[in-house]
Protein backbone atom coordinates (compact mmCIF):
# COMPACT_ATOMS: atom_id res chain seq x y z
CA UNK A 1 0.00 0.00 0.00
CA UNK A 2 1.29 3.47 -0.87
CA UNK A 3 2.32 5.68 2.01
CA UNK A 4 -0.27 8.35 1.26
CA UNK A 5 -3.03 5.73 1.47
CA UNK A 6 -1.67 4.40 4.76
CA UNK A 7 -1.61 7.95 6.16
CA UNK A 8 -5.17 8.60 4.94
CA UNK A 9 -6.42 5.42 6.56
CA UNK A 10 -4.72 6.17 9.88
CA UNK A 11 -6.14 9.69 9.91
CA UNK A 12 -9.62 8.46 9.02
CA UNK A 13 -9.64 6.09 11.98
CA UNK A 14 -8.13 8.68 14.33
CA UNK A 15 -10.76 11.27 13.35
CA UNK A 16 -13.51 8.77 14.12
CA UNK A 17 -12.07 7.74 17.48
CA UNK A 18 -10.89 11.14 18.74
CA UNK A 19 -14.27 12.75 19.39
CA UNK A 20 -14.39 16.44 20.21
CA UNK A 21 -17.86 17.83 20.76
CA UNK A 22 -16.42 21.33 21.11
CA UNK A 23 -13.52 22.80 19.14
CA UNK A 24 -11.65 24.13 22.16
CA UNK A 25 -11.79 23.29 25.86
CA UNK A 26 -13.04 26.73 26.83
CA UNK A 27 -16.04 28.39 28.43
CA UNK A 28 -16.69 30.28 25.20
CA UNK A 29 -16.94 27.01 23.27
CA UNK A 30 -19.36 25.60 25.86
CA UNK A 31 -21.47 28.75 25.73
CA UNK A 32 -21.61 28.74 21.96
CA UNK A 33 -22.79 25.13 21.65
CA UNK A 34 -24.52 24.29 24.92
CA UNK A 35 -25.59 27.70 26.23
CA UNK A 36 -23.72 27.37 29.51
CA UNK A 37 -20.17 28.44 30.27
CA UNK A 38 -19.22 26.10 33.11
CA UNK A 39 -19.69 22.35 33.24
CA UNK A 40 -20.70 20.61 36.43
CA UNK A 41 -17.74 18.21 36.27
CA UNK A 42 -14.66 17.60 34.15
CA UNK A 43 -13.02 14.17 34.30
CA UNK A 44 -9.48 13.57 33.05
CA UNK A 45 -8.64 9.92 32.49
CA UNK A 46 -5.20 8.58 33.20
CA UNK A 47 -4.78 6.69 29.94
CA UNK A 48 -4.35 10.02 28.17
CA UNK A 49 -0.83 11.06 27.23
CA UNK A 50 0.81 13.57 29.57
CA UNK A 51 -0.09 16.44 27.22
CA UNK A 52 -3.65 16.04 28.43
CA UNK A 53 -2.59 17.37 31.83
CA UNK A 54 -1.72 20.73 30.31
CA UNK A 55 -4.84 20.85 28.13
CA UNK A 56 -7.01 20.25 31.18
CA UNK A 57 -4.87 22.28 33.58
CA UNK A 58 -5.35 25.42 31.51
CA UNK A 59 -9.07 24.80 31.19
CA UNK A 60 -9.59 24.18 34.91
CA UNK A 61 -7.56 27.30 35.71
CA UNK A 62 -10.02 29.21 33.56
CA UNK A 63 -13.01 27.80 35.47
CA UNK A 64 -14.39 25.51 32.81
CA UNK A 65 -15.92 23.22 35.44
CA UNK A 66 -17.30 23.43 38.96
CA UNK A 67 -15.70 20.14 39.94
CA UNK A 68 -12.63 18.28 38.69
CA UNK A 69 -11.81 14.58 38.88
CA UNK A 70 -8.79 12.56 37.75
CA UNK A 71 -9.31 8.85 37.18
CA UNK A 72 -6.56 6.29 36.78
CA UNK A 73 -4.88 3.45 38.58
CA UNK A 74 -2.31 1.30 36.83
CA UNK A 75 -2.74 -0.02 33.31
CA UNK A 76 -1.03 -0.43 29.96
CA UNK A 77 -0.27 3.31 29.65
CA UNK A 78 1.05 3.93 33.15
CA UNK A 79 4.78 3.53 32.61
CA UNK A 80 4.84 6.03 29.73
CA UNK A 81 3.02 8.58 31.91
CA UNK A 82 5.45 8.02 34.77
CA UNK A 83 8.41 8.66 32.49
CA UNK A 84 6.88 11.74 30.87
CA UNK A 85 5.93 13.49 34.12
CA UNK A 86 9.22 12.66 35.85
CA UNK A 87 11.21 14.00 32.89
CA UNK A 88 9.49 17.38 33.18
CA UNK A 89 9.33 17.60 36.97
CA UNK A 90 11.98 15.26 38.45
CA UNK A 91 10.93 16.25 41.96
CA UNK A 92 7.68 14.33 41.44
CA UNK A 93 8.26 10.73 42.46
CA UNK A 94 6.39 8.59 39.96
CA UNK A 95 7.78 5.10 40.58
CA UNK A 96 4.99 2.84 41.74
CA UNK A 97 2.47 5.70 41.83
CA UNK A 98 -1.00 5.49 40.33
CA UNK A 99 -1.82 7.62 37.29
CA UNK A 100 -4.35 9.81 39.12
CA UNK A 101 -1.86 10.62 41.87
CA UNK A 102 0.87 11.46 39.36
CA UNK A 103 -1.39 13.72 37.35
CA UNK A 104 -2.87 15.45 40.39
CA UNK A 105 0.61 16.18 41.77
CA UNK A 106 1.57 17.71 38.43
CA UNK A 107 -1.60 19.81 38.38
CA UNK A 108 -1.00 21.10 41.87
CA UNK A 109 2.61 22.05 41.19
CA UNK A 110 2.16 23.62 37.75
CA UNK A 111 -1.35 25.09 37.91
CA UNK A 112 -1.95 25.40 41.65
CA UNK A 113 -5.09 23.32 41.27
CA UNK A 114 -6.36 21.70 44.43
CA UNK A 115 -9.66 20.14 45.49
CA UNK A 116 -9.22 17.37 42.94
CA UNK A 117 -11.40 14.30 43.26
CA UNK A 118 -9.20 11.22 42.87
CA UNK A 119 -9.99 7.70 41.67
CA UNK A 120 -6.90 5.51 41.75
CA UNK A 121 -8.19 1.92 41.61
CA UNK A 122 -9.24 1.52 37.99
CA UNK A 123 -7.09 -0.49 35.61
CA UNK A 124 -8.95 -0.28 32.30
CA UNK A 125 -11.33 1.79 30.22
CA UNK A 126 -14.39 0.06 31.64
CA UNK A 127 -13.86 0.34 35.35
CA UNK A 128 -12.54 3.87 34.81
CA UNK A 129 -16.21 4.71 34.29
CA UNK A 130 -17.84 2.65 37.01
CA UNK A 131 -15.35 3.78 39.63
CA UNK A 132 -15.71 7.41 38.52
CA UNK A 133 -19.48 7.11 38.95
CA UNK A 134 -18.86 5.73 42.44
CA UNK A 135 -16.80 8.82 43.32
CA UNK A 136 -19.59 11.05 41.99
CA UNK A 137 -22.11 9.24 44.20
CA UNK A 138 -19.84 9.31 47.26
CA UNK A 139 -19.45 13.08 46.93
CA UNK A 140 -23.16 13.68 46.32
CA UNK A 141 -22.52 15.55 43.10
CA UNK A 142 -25.67 16.61 41.31
CA UNK A 143 -24.81 16.69 37.62
CA UNK A 144 -26.49 17.90 34.48
CA UNK A 145 -23.37 17.54 32.38
CA UNK A 146 -19.86 16.07 32.38
CA UNK A 147 -16.85 16.82 30.19
CA UNK A 148 -14.74 13.71 29.65
CA UNK A 149 -11.13 14.01 28.47
CA UNK A 150 -9.37 10.86 27.34
CA UNK A 151 -6.55 9.86 25.03
CA UNK A 152 -7.71 10.47 21.47
CA UNK A 153 -7.40 6.79 20.58
CA UNK A 154 -9.87 5.82 23.33
CA UNK A 155 -12.29 8.75 23.44
CA UNK A 156 -14.96 7.00 21.36
CA UNK A 157 -14.94 3.94 23.62
CA UNK A 158 -15.08 6.11 26.72
CA UNK A 159 -18.11 7.90 25.30
CA UNK A 160 -19.79 4.56 24.56
CA UNK A 161 -19.11 3.41 28.11
CA UNK A 162 -20.71 6.50 29.59
CA UNK A 163 -23.70 6.09 27.27
CA UNK A 164 -24.16 2.56 28.63
CA UNK A 165 -24.06 3.54 32.29
CA UNK A 166 -25.90 6.86 31.99
CA UNK A 167 -28.54 5.70 29.51
CA UNK A 168 -31.40 6.22 31.98
CA UNK A 169 -30.21 9.61 33.19
CA UNK A 170 -30.36 13.10 31.71
CA UNK A 171 -26.67 13.81 32.26
CA UNK A 172 -25.13 15.22 29.09
CA UNK A 173 -21.68 13.89 28.24
CA UNK A 174 -19.36 16.26 26.37
CA UNK A 175 -16.34 14.69 24.70
CA UNK A 176 -12.97 16.33 24.30
CA UNK A 177 -10.15 14.12 23.04
CA UNK A 178 -6.95 15.33 24.68
CA UNK A 179 -5.07 15.90 21.41
CA UNK A 180 -5.49 16.01 17.64
CA UNK A 181 -2.70 14.87 15.36
CA UNK A 182 -2.21 13.92 11.71
CA UNK A 183 0.01 11.33 10.15
CA UNK A 184 1.81 12.83 7.16
CA UNK A 185 4.63 11.88 4.81
CA UNK A 186 8.03 13.54 5.18
CA UNK A 187 11.16 12.36 3.44
CA UNK A 188 9.25 9.30 2.29
CA UNK A 189 8.41 8.32 5.88
CA UNK A 190 5.25 8.46 7.96
CA UNK A 191 5.47 10.99 10.80
CA UNK A 192 3.08 12.45 13.34
CA UNK A 193 2.32 16.18 13.28
CA UNK A 194 2.53 18.28 15.24
CA UNK A 195 5.77 16.72 16.38
CA UNK A 196 6.06 18.53 19.72
CA UNK A 197 3.10 17.06 21.62
CA UNK A 198 4.39 16.12 25.06
CA UNK A 199 4.31 12.40 25.73
CA UNK A 200 2.90 11.52 22.30
CA UNK A 201 3.05 7.86 21.36
CA UNK A 202 5.68 6.62 18.96
CA UNK A 203 4.14 6.04 15.55
CA UNK A 204 3.98 2.25 15.83
CA UNK A 205 2.40 2.44 19.28
CA UNK A 206 -0.10 5.02 18.04
CA UNK A 207 -1.12 2.79 15.13
CA UNK A 208 -1.43 -0.16 17.52
CA UNK A 209 -3.75 1.78 19.84
CA UNK A 210 -5.90 3.03 16.96
CA UNK A 211 -6.27 -0.37 15.37
CA UNK A 212 -6.96 -2.07 18.67
CA UNK A 213 -10.07 0.03 19.15
CA UNK A 214 -11.99 -1.08 16.06
CA UNK A 215 -12.43 -4.76 17.10
CA UNK A 216 -13.42 -3.57 20.58
CA UNK A 217 -16.04 -1.16 19.23
CA UNK A 218 -17.59 -3.69 16.86
CA UNK A 219 -20.98 -4.78 18.14
CA UNK A 220 -20.50 -8.46 17.38
CA UNK A 221 -19.84 -11.57 19.43
CA UNK A 222 -16.17 -10.63 19.90
CA UNK A 223 -16.64 -6.90 20.48
CA UNK A 224 -17.47 -4.87 23.56
CA UNK A 225 -20.97 -3.81 22.45
CA UNK A 226 -24.36 -5.21 23.60
CA UNK A 227 -24.08 -8.15 21.19
CA UNK A 228 -20.67 -9.10 22.57
CA UNK A 229 -19.16 -8.55 26.00
CA UNK A 230 -21.66 -5.76 26.74
CA UNK A 231 -19.10 -3.39 28.23
CA UNK A 232 -20.25 -0.38 26.18
CA UNK A 233 -23.27 0.98 24.34
CA UNK A 234 -23.67 0.28 20.63
CA UNK A 235 -21.31 2.22 18.35
CA UNK A 236 -22.03 2.80 14.68
CA UNK A 237 -18.75 2.44 12.81
CA UNK A 238 -18.88 4.03 9.34
CA UNK A 239 -18.09 1.78 6.38
CA UNK A 240 -15.13 3.91 5.33
CA UNK A 241 -13.58 3.47 8.80
CA UNK A 242 -14.06 -0.30 8.62
CA UNK A 243 -12.53 -0.32 5.15
CA UNK A 244 -9.55 1.71 6.37
CA UNK A 245 -9.06 -0.74 9.23
CA UNK A 246 -9.14 -3.77 6.93
CA UNK A 247 -6.64 -2.16 4.57
CA UNK A 248 -4.29 -1.27 7.42
CA UNK A 249 -4.46 -4.85 8.72
CA UNK A 250 -2.64 -5.93 5.58
CA UNK A 251 0.32 -3.74 6.60
CA UNK A 252 -0.02 -3.71 10.37
CA UNK A 253 -2.09 -6.74 11.36
CA UNK A 254 0.47 -7.70 13.98
CA UNK A 255 0.01 -4.35 15.71
CA UNK A 256 -3.65 -4.79 16.64
CA UNK A 257 -3.53 -4.39 20.43
CA UNK A 258 -5.11 -7.21 22.38
CA UNK A 259 -6.46 -6.87 25.90
CA UNK A 260 -3.91 -7.41 28.63
CA UNK A 261 -5.39 -9.82 31.22
CA UNK A 262 -3.19 -8.23 33.87
CA UNK A 263 -5.42 -5.15 33.82
CA UNK A 264 -8.77 -6.86 33.28
CA UNK A 265 -11.55 -6.91 35.83
CA UNK A 266 -14.26 -9.49 36.25
CA UNK A 267 -16.79 -7.58 34.19
CA UNK A 268 -14.96 -4.89 32.29
CA UNK A 269 -11.88 -4.27 30.15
Amino acid sequence: MELYKIADNINLISDFLGIRDIDTLTSDALEEKYKFSQADLLILFGASIAYGCDVVGKAISNNIAKNFMIVGGEGHTTESLRRAIHSILPEIVTTGKMEADIMSEYMKRKYDIDNILIERNSTNCGNNITYALDIIKQNNLSLNNIIIVQDATMQCRMDAGFRKYLHDSEVEVINFASYKVRVVIKNEKLVIEPSDIWGMWELERYISLLMGEIPRLLDDSNGYGPNGKNYIAHVDIPNDVLKAFEELKVEYGDLVRVANPLYASKTLE
